[in-house]
């Protein structure tokens, strides 16, 4: 397994992007209000790959009364953070379509307002769950050895 690559997140956030932004233009004005604080569900993944990793880095570099890591609970690891990391980006794409899309149609429908709340916490908390992510993978990483063979 590799290590996520940043074209990856890249390529998923702008294709989620552009067909949030295309819904938008097609039927903005039949969809309800978007809740203000949908973004925050991604910041509780977000919290759970942060304490994941710092438990998991501690176990790895084998600090003092930590127990040693089960080859498949960092392999588990890894695959929560390269899934967070994919989802992270897919929703950032899709909350910076929706703020794309808002901007310049501030005065012509109610709910913009809301909805730029909305996209602008959506796209926090997903670069935040990205963010995490990518900690956690990090952390499941093993440490070079700090001594050669002679």
């Amino acid at each position: 397994m590799r290590f996520t690559k940043a074209r990856d997140l890249l390529a998923a956030g702008l294709v989620a992007g552009l067909l949030a932004h295309l819904l938008l233009r097609l039927a903005y004005g039949s969809f309800a209000a978007l809740p203000k604080l949908a973004g925050l569900t991604l910041l509780m993944i977000a919290a759970v790959d942060v304490a994941l990793g710092f438990s998991l880095r501690a176990r790895i570099l084998r600090k003092p009364g930590a127990k040693p890591v089960e080859p498949l609970t960092a392999a588990r690891a890894v695959a929560l953070a390269k899934a967070s990391s994919l989802l992270g980006a897919i929703m950032l794409g899709g909350w910076a379509g929706v703020l794309v899309y808002v901007l310049p149609v501030r005065g012509e429908f109610e709910a913009v307002a809301n909805d730029m709340v909305s996209a602008i916490v959506g796209i926090v908390s997903a670069g935040l769950l990205i963010a995490s992510a990518l900690w956690l993978e990090h952390c499941c990483k093993t440490p070079r050895s700090t001594h050669q063979d002679s």
